[in-house]
């Protein structure tokens, strides 16, 4: 089931955008591409889009940015004390060496590089992570409306799907019940000439024979199945939840039966609605791939 959202928000200097994409898949694959200096950001992300999703590739993308801080200013004691030292050292130099300077004044010590520093302002990475999961939750509450009216929209295309093969099936019944006369004739013609062509044939092996062929003619069982798996599939698409994989397996089902009723046909009009009954099978199992 495919889905989409995207978000963004801020804490204390964070600003940060979300994206989270699904495209269909087999089972579930988690891709995020998160910090992960956020310590227990990934594992609880990764806990809320399992409890969430079944199926599916889903990427879930967390881009943070910091604002410039303004932290305060404070003195470096220890660069001021060692150029408090170099100027005492400095100054009785000057004194032996009978040279006079003028007097130092601290606005000259403020310009001196490393004097004064700004501080960093501390970050909550607790409280961080705290905002980035109360809205993930929003998110992912968006993520999941998408995917289930996609969902209902999916559903409602399968039901007609379905319709189309009940109709089918109905239309296979009604042409192998019309041919069984025909059918009994063409095999007691058989019998007949092979009878009349054979010489010390045994008769009731032959239509041992016979009757084995129309056994494996007849087309009742497939359609009776069929009827069968359109039943199981409504059942399920009105269960809800998580049913992709059973649709999916029932549609090898739909697929071996139909298979079988063109195998069987011996008859261009059954032929031609076992190819149509193909057809329609193919294009739901199509569908069933997008199903969770």
């Amino acid at each position: 089931m495919t889905g989409f959202a995207a978000g963004s928000g801020s804490y204390e200097t964070w600003n940060w955008s979300w994206e989270l994409r699904a495209v269909n898949g087999k089972g579930l694959d988690l891709r995020l591409r998160v910090p992960d200096w956020i310590d227990g950001l990934e594992t609880a992300l990764r806990k809320a889009l399992t409890a969430a999703a079944a199926r599916g590739n889903i990427t879930c993308n967390l881009r943070i940015s910091r604002s410039e801080s303004d932290g305060a200013l404070q003195v470096n004691t220890a660069q001021v004390d060692a150029l408090l030292a170099a100027l005492h050292q400095i100054e009785a130099r000057a004194m032996d060496a009978g040279v006079s300077l003028a007097p130092s004044r601290a606005t000259d010590l403020l310009t001196l590089r490393g004097v004064l520093e700004q501080t960093e302002d501390t970050q909550d990475t607790d409280g961080l992570r705290s905002t980035l999961l109360a809205e993930f939750t929003e998110l992912l509450t968006k993520f999941n409306a998408m995917r289930e009216a996609e969902g209902a929209a999916l559903a409602q295309v399968m039901q007609d799907q379905l319709i189309e093969i009940e109709t089918l099936s109905n239309k296979a019944a009604a042409l192998a019940e019309t041919r069984k006369d025909d059918m009994a004739a063409a095999l007691k013609r058989n019998l007949a000439r092979v009878l009349d062509n054979s010489d010390g044939t045994d008769a009731d092996r032959v239509a041992q024979e016979l009757a084995l062929i129309a056994v494996k003619s007849d087309v009742t069982e497939e359609i009776d199945r069929l009827a069968v798996h359109v039943t199981a599939a409504r059942d399920l698409l009105e269960q809800g939840g998580p049913v992709g994989r059973k649709l999916d397996f029932l549609m090898q089902e739909f697929n071996r039966e139909a298979n079988t009723l063109c195998s069987k046909a011996q008859s261009s009009e059954l032929t031609t609605v076992g190819l149509a009954l193909k057809a329609v099978i193919d294009q739901m199992r199509e569908q069933v791939q997008n199903v969770e």
